[in-house]
């Protein structure tokens, strides 16, 4: 006997977003068209999992994306601080956006997954060249890099709704367990990310072709989610196209990658002239060599002009000379200098029998000792068999060394490092950066910074060596270290300090020869100048912690 249902059979309802599969009657099964199961029904564990993987992929690209804005802001214009703090709160602020954008996708979650992916990859694998180029050619590199930020973290950001969403039609469960899973999978994919772009990404691609294969990973993981997992959302039509259009930004990717070199070529032609002879961009900056073998050199460091070759002498000598005149000169620790210029100025001192030099980026010394001009010009010191280099940053070296004991003591530091004014990083002039070097010196031993253009500069930096508990001279060298590369005003000069425990005397020492930019009086001269203009309340000095 069969019993029938006291009612009339519920009509089955076939729901293609639920993961569970319909229900007819058993009356009615016969007269339904067979269909066969989709992977995500016959697998629901693998589905998942492919889901979570996808989110793991799209989060590890995010942070990559994140991290090679921040990078190349850092390269083109520093101030790291500010480039990191512009471009993360405008990516989460963009992020919070593209989430609330998202919940009128949700409707075809799978369909809009593929284009916001798509869109990504394209956005962000083109992101650094776009803004190389626009700082480049247009300038206007702030505007158009929060611009950028903000398109790709609204793209970032309408990522997670739309998994959540896909990932419950594979199967229903709780809304905190699935968020939790999720949120895990992104959270550990950011962290591969983070960590595979200082270490790998970064030293062996560099940003520009590191963003590249980003974008087309990017493309990859959301094409193939959504075009094998969940291809029975779109319909055939709809599945073709999105073929097309991740196809299209893939081809789109390797042609930026083929053509980056002749974009970062005629990018820098116009920046620095046609006469381009060396460029590179390291882990620590871009370096960019200028000049025919025979003429006038310019280095630039991260667009900065470091070095004009007929001018450079003197900063060169106005950081060397006094210092090495105040007292012996037998040990000397040069921070910085990995062009090679200011130890030339050290090694023409025949009390010199030890110099350690300490810089951060290894390309610099290995290009002033292999391009033939940049080697003349510093007179080959860095071959010298008295010189010992070191590939450290500065600071955390100067930890490193005084808490050992191993190093030192050292009669002369040379601080060969910008001034916060120039360019350079806060804390090569703060109070925590000369209390360490000052722990090397030996008794009656000195230090000399440079301390730019700018009187206010001038007086903080001197601030943070009285701090440290060393006394002070500030003296300066008439004429620009750029005049001829660059000219400026003819007044200019270029600040320094010279600093020890004791008050130290500005004169010129007899065992050198004597420098073209200096004479004893016009370092007397320069400092009575500059003691007359230090105000009566000098600025507080620079701290790591403090105010900027």
């Amino acid at each position: 006997m069969i019993n029938h249902p006291a009612g009339p059979p519920a009509r089955p309802r076939v729901d293609l977003d639920d993961g569970t599969p319909p229900r007819p009657g058993r009356g009615l099964a016969p007269l339904l068209p067979t269909r066969r199961p989709s992977r995500m029904r016959s697998r629901p564990r693998l589905a998942r999992l492919t889901v979570l993987l996808a989110a793991f992929v799209c989060a590890a690209c995010g942070l990559v994306y994140e991290l090679e804005l921040v990078a190349l802001g850092d390269y083109v214009l520093g101030d790291t601080v500010t480039q990191t703090s512009v471009v993360l709160s405008v990516m989460v602020f963009a992020m919070g956006l593209g989430s609330l954008l998202a919940k009128r996708l949700t409707s075809r979650p799978a369909t809009a997954f593929a284009l916001v992916e798509c869109a990504l990859a394209l956005t962000g694998g083109l992101s650094v060249l776009a803004l190389y180029s626009c700082w480049a050619w247009i300038g206007r590199y702030q505007a158009a890099m929060v611009g950028l930020t903000c398109l790709i973290g609204i793209l970032i950001g309408a990522e997670i709704p739309l998994l959540m969403t896909l990932i419950q039609r594979i199967r229903r469960e709780d809304a905190g367990r699935a968020v939790a899973d999720l949120f895990a999978a992104d959270y550990v994919g950011a962290l591969i990310g983070g960590l595979a772009f200082p270490f790998l990404i970064l030293p062996a691609l560099g940003p520009g072709d590191g963003a590249l294969l980003t974008g087309a990973v990017n493309a990859v993981a959301g094409a193939a989610l959504v075009l094998w997992l969940f291809r029975e959302e779109p319909a055939r039509r709809i599945r073709r196209l999105l073929w097309g259009g991740c196809l299209l930004v893939l081809a789109v990717l390797a042609a930026a990658a083929a053509g980056s070199e002749a974009v970062e070529r005629a990018a820098r032609h116009a920046l620095y002239g046609d006469q381009v002879r060396y460029a590179t961009r390291s882990r620590y900056q871009e370096i960019v060599l200028t000049g025919p073998a025979e003429g006038p050199l310019r280095l630039y460091l991260d667009g900065r002009l470091a070095v004009c070759g007929p001018d450079e002498y003197r900063g060169s000598e106005g950081l060397v000379h006094p210092a090495m005149a105040a007292g012996p000169d037998a040990r000397v620790l040069l921070l910085g200098g990995g062009d090679g210029l200011a130890l030339r100025e050290v090694l023409r001192h025949r009390g010199v029998r030890a110099v350690r030099l300490v810089d951060a980026d290894p390309a610099l010394p290995r290009l002033a000792r292999t391009d033939p001009g940049l080697a003349a010009l510093g007179g080959r010191s860095l071959d010298d068999p008295r010189v010992r280099t070191i590939a450290a940053d500065p600071m955390a070296w100067l930890r490193d060394a005084g808490g050992s004991g191993g190093d030192g003591p050292y009669d002369v530091v040379l601080a060969d490092l910008p001034a916060p004014a120039d360019g350079g990083p806060v804390k090569f002039h703060s109070q925590e950066f000369y209390g360490l070097a000052a722990r090397l010196l030996s008794p009656g031993g000195r230090i000399a910074v440079r301390a730019g253009s700018d009187l206010d500069g001038l007086w903080q930096i001197e601030s943070g060596l009285r701090t440290a508990g060393l006394r002070t001279a500030p003296y300066a060298v008439p004429g620009s270290a750029a005049a001829t590369c660059r000219p400026g005003p003819p007044d200019g000069a270029q600040n320094f300090l010279l600093a020890a425990a004791a008050q130290p005397p500005l004169t010129l020492a007899p065992d050198a020869p004597p420098p073209r930019a200096l004479t004893p009086d016009t370092l007397h001269g320069s400092t009575t100048r500059l003691t007359a203009l230090r105000p009566t309340r000098p600025p507080a000095a620079l701290t790591l912690l403090g105010p900027r």
